[in-house]
């Protein structure tokens, strides 16, 4: 079994996001909002990451643990894991790169 990470899902957001280029970020009291050429491509309040996601991974992605639609629409997939362990965390940087990728085409 994988070893938790013992950081929340939007902590390894952040720093997945930070080394990204043209990345805006959209801060709240209770979420952090990224996009990247005027496209909103993932959000986290700190324990959900919501990222925006080519219709067919985003359809697959639902597929996995700790997943279910996100209230934004057909592309964006929410991710909240019960345990941040190594096999999530995979799953969140890929999500949060793919996104960013799919934001500046």
């Amino acid at each position: 079994m994988s070893e938790p990470t013992g950081m929340p899902v939007g902590t390894l957001a952040e720093a997945t996001i930070a080394a990204l280029t043209e990345v805006n970020a959209t801060a709240t009291l209770a979420s952090i909002e990224w996009s990247r050429a005027g496209i909103p491509f993932a959000a986290t309040d700190g324990e959900t990451l919501e990222v925006r996601l080519a219709v067919p991974v985003a359809h697959a992605a639902l597929r996995t643990p700790d997943t279910e639609p996100s209230r934004r629409g057909a592309e964006w997939v929410r991710f909240t894991p019960v345990v941040l362990d190594q096999y999530a965390a995979d799953r969140a940087t890929a999500w949060v790169e793919s996104a960013w990728r799919n934001a500046g085409t």
